[in-house]
């Protein structure tokens, strides 16, 4: 399959900085942003963690969906990673005036889409079609969808005890050194609509190179998840978060190495063992290729550090490219 043929389908297992950049590269290679082709199926499917959702100022904020929704709609901070262009904080210097806590940064433009969150959420409306109105309003082509609609909240468990993740995460900095994870709420959960079949139908299904245990975890710990991905007759691709021994962006690598694992792109070839077909690392890796091989992976070796909107979109060509085909 190549882009120049029929319109693969594509489903991108994501969270955070590292899958919103590769989302968007995907969404800026596939037709019409990634949109519905011929009226059927869209050509781009995000499925994205919810374990990062919390309340701030009785509001419900998910940072992931926004990230990735922001990036795919070409109004995010680039600079930053997260959060709008252009952005304001009057409400939160007020709110600080007021005696509120505002450790987590909540700029103007930003808490207007919290608002309608909130708002839709106790209308009883689930956060998987409030996600759906939300990219639709601000021209995201492809189809963005929360891995579950159900309340799940990743908890860190630190030498100072378990807190929740925004406090490990922006709070404290991820400063601390993480001992274990539990994603609260997950037994119970269920996928949202659709996720099982963007997982299932994908003729191209991959896992962002998004932080393994904080982003792509809580998504496959979603009963019914990883054995979707596990099933599916898709080619199943990962690409790695580590390059050259360290993380692109956030905690990957310390975390890698409070648990145990190495921290290289074959540590994070191991954990996805079993799962995925081909694993995609960075050409400063490459002396790795032949051990990762003796995983039982196919191995793509190439740029992985995206950079700018260009980068991105050339990473997405390349996983389509060469990966498309069984046996490439």
């Amino acid at each position: 399959m190549s882009t120049s043929q029929i319109s693969p389908r594509v489903t991108l297992l994501a969270g955070g900085v590292g899958g919103a950049r590769l989302a968007h590269g995907f969404a800026r290679a596939l037709p019409d942003g990634g949109g519905p082709v011929d009226d059927g199926p869209h050509a781009l499917t995000v499925v994205v963690n919810v374990g990062d959702d919390t309340e701030r100022h009785g509001l419900s904020v998910s940072p992931d969906l926004d990230t990735v929704m922001y990036t795919l709609a070409e109004v995010n901070d680039e600079e930053r990673g997260w959060g709008l262009q252009d952005e304001s904080y009057a409400t939160l210097e007020q709110l600080a005036r007021l005696g509120e806590d505002t450790w987590f940064t909540l700029g103007d433009k930003d808490l207007a889409t919290h608002v309608v969150r909130t708002a839709r959420l106790r209308e009883g409306v689930p956060l998987s079609a409030v996600t759906e109105q939300l990219a639709a309003a601000l021209g995201v082509r492809a189809r963005l969808v929360p891995v579950t609609d159900y309340r799940v909240r990743t908890l860190v468990d630190t030498p100072s005890g378990r807190v929740a993740f925004q406090e490990y995460f922006v709070r404290r900095h991820h400063a601390d050194a993480v001992l274990g994870l539990h994603f609260d709420g997950v037994e119970e959960a269920r996928p949202a609509p659709g996720v099982l079949d963007a997982v299932t139908d994908a003729d191209l299904l991959v896992v962002a190179p998004s932080n393994p245990f904080l982003s792509v975890e809580p998504v496959l710990a979603v009963p019914g998840v990883r054995e979707a991905v596990r099933a599916s007759g898709a080619r199943r691709v990962a690409v790695s978060p580590i390059v050259g021994g360290q993380a692109i962006k956030g905690p990957a690598a310390q975390i890698l190495e409070t648990l145990g694992h190495e921290v290289s792109a074959l540590g994070v070839a191991r954990l996805y063992a079993g799962l995925v077909d081909v694993m995609c690392i960075d050409e400063r890796d490459d002396h790795l290729a032949g051990p990762v091989r003796d995983l039982g992976f196919e191995v793509l070796v190439t740029d992985t550090v995206m950079g700018g909107p260009d980068g991105r979109e050339r990473l997405a060509r390349e996983l389509l490219t060469a990966v498309g085909q069984p046996g490439a």
